[in-house]
């Protein structure tokens, strides 16, 4: 009988051993993720922190170049006949207004780099290749 609680006993000391050995593991597996999750974090947030910058560069870069782009060499209209619109068109040329008389109008998109049309520009340009452009007069209303 005096074995058998020595052995139940024995048993019960190895299963608490293991139950603290087990907790011990699992906390010095916890912090050590944790802190490879935290330097994990810090570079993350610093490499999207660069490539949030990098991107609004490049978006005030197209703004700006949208802007001046009326201004230099090789752009399809004479600066004097175009109007700046922004979107979701840059710019409306009016050929032929600044001698009076308009012989044609111009839809034009400007980009610069690697960038391309959005879905609404490239609604806008398949509208006008098909002719769905229209002329509308509106009056405001008198008192």
């Amino acid at each position: 009988m005096n074995n058998l609680i020595s052995l139940y006993f024995a048993i019960g000391v190895c299963v608490v051993v293991s139950l603290i050995f087990l907790l011990f593991g699992l906390r010095i597996g916890s912090r050590v993720g944790r802190l490879r999750a935290e330097k994990g974090f810090d570079r993350r947030v610093r490499d999207e922190r660069q490539d949030a910058v990098k991107r609004s560069r490049a978006v005030l870069g197209g703004l700006c170049s949208e802007q001046i782009a009326a201004f230099l060499p090789g752009f399809p209209a004479d600066p004097t006949e175009v109007r700046f619109v922004g979107k979701p068109i840059d710019f409306i040329s009016f050929t032929g207004s600044s001698r009076g008389e308009v012989t044609d109008i111009t839809f034009i998109e400007v980009k610069s780099g690697e960038s391309k049309l959005s879905p609404v520009e490239k609604t806008v340009r398949d509208a006008i290749k098909a002719g769905r452009v229209h002329y509308a007069e509106y009056r405001i209303p008198q008192k």
